[in-house]
């Protein structure tokens, strides 16, 4: 029985030069943050200040305490709640002195508390920090921390307060606030504006 042969034409693969960019933009920044996380670990290797992420009294608790037995570390706290009568009693009770503390009351959600205090870090040559937030919000704080402090050359090492919460923060928080990071790295703009608890004038909870 004869077989005939047929001819197969090679697939086109059509080139995508969108698409080349934004692989090429990734790698590069992607080995600029690298390189400038590696540098600023090298020449601080000891955290310089202690930032605590604001959102729940058992946290800021936490950070308190964590902070007494760090005394010559300057403290930061981010939220917009920071005036909240809990926290002072906080710091009081681990024994810091309110001089010691700067209060950031900027910061609306998670990215936030990183992109307003970036520029105030660098300004005062801070290359290392003590990230204390809530163990189940750790990984979006430091993927966020990645990029947005890593981009300015500033690292962080992680301190959790353990807490009963079962899992972490879902895929979708994690995706959003990376596109949001990345935003703020292309434009200055987070999209905090589009936070839709903020239209109503509540600041207080993320």
């Amino acid at each position: 029985m004869a077989f005939r042969r047929r001819h197969y034409k090679p697939a086109k693969h059509s080139f995508n030069p969108m698409a080349l960019v934004l692989a090429t933009g990734a790698l590069v920044l992607t080995a600029g943050i690298t390189t400038r996380l590696a540098l600023a670990r090298r020449q601080q290797p000891q955290p310089q200040a202690i930032l605590i992420l604001d959102g729940s009294d058992a946290r800021v608790r936490f950070g308190a305490v964590f902070a007494g037995l760090h005394p010559d570390l300057p403290v930061w706290i981010s939220g917009d709640c920071s005036g909240r009568p809990a926290v002072h009693q906080a710091f009081a009770a681990a024994g810091l002195a309110p001089g010691r503390v700067r209060y950031d009351l900027l910061a609306t959600d998670t990215v936030t508390h990183f992109t307003v205090l970036a520029g105030d870090y660098v300004e005062r040559e801070i290359r290392h920090v003590y990230l204390v937030t809530s163990d189940y919000h750790m990984t979006r704080a430091r993927m966020i921390a990645a990029l947005v402090f890593g981009s300015r050359g500033i690292a962080v090492t992680p301190v959790a307060d353990p807490s009963n919460y079962p899992n972490e923060e879902s895929w979708w928080k994690n995706g959003r606030d990376a596109a949001r990071s990345l935003l703020w790295l292309g434009t200055g703009l987070t999209g905090a504006r589009l936070n839709p608890r903020l239209q109503g004038g509540e600041q207080c909870r993320y």
